[in-house]
């Protein structure tokens, strides 16, 4: 199975970003996502829509990204794009965690 590269920009400092993204991926894990952390390195699996998804990610001072499990042709532009408004809508700096959190 290939590989589906994913990077999204930020202007939070790095212990803001990592904080954020530690908080998704326990929403994540609360419905069958789990991930482990080295570091700034998490790496995620899980099954999804019935769909074993396999990824690792890292947060860096200005970016956070890494590679997923190819869903497949059929569902690959349906995950990049989930991937990425959710990093987006997490790393904003407009919005509070605890409000992120709630939604």
């Amino acid at each position: 199975m290939g590989k589906i590269d994913f990077h999204v920009a930020h202007t939070l400092t790095l212990a803001e970003a990592k904080k954020r993204i530690e908080r998704l991926t326990a929403h994540w894990a609360k419905h069958g996502i789990q991930s482990s952390w080295a570091g700034d390195v998490a790496t995620l699996s899980g099954k999804v829509m019935g769909i074993h998804l396999d990824a690792t990610l890292r947060v860096t001072d200005k970016t956070v990204g890494g590679e997923a499990s190819d869903p497949g042709l059929l569902l690959r532009g349906q995950a990049k794009k989930y991937l990425t408004h959710k990093f987006e809508t997490w790393l904003d700096p407009k919005r509070s965690l605890e409000d992120l959190e709630k939604a």
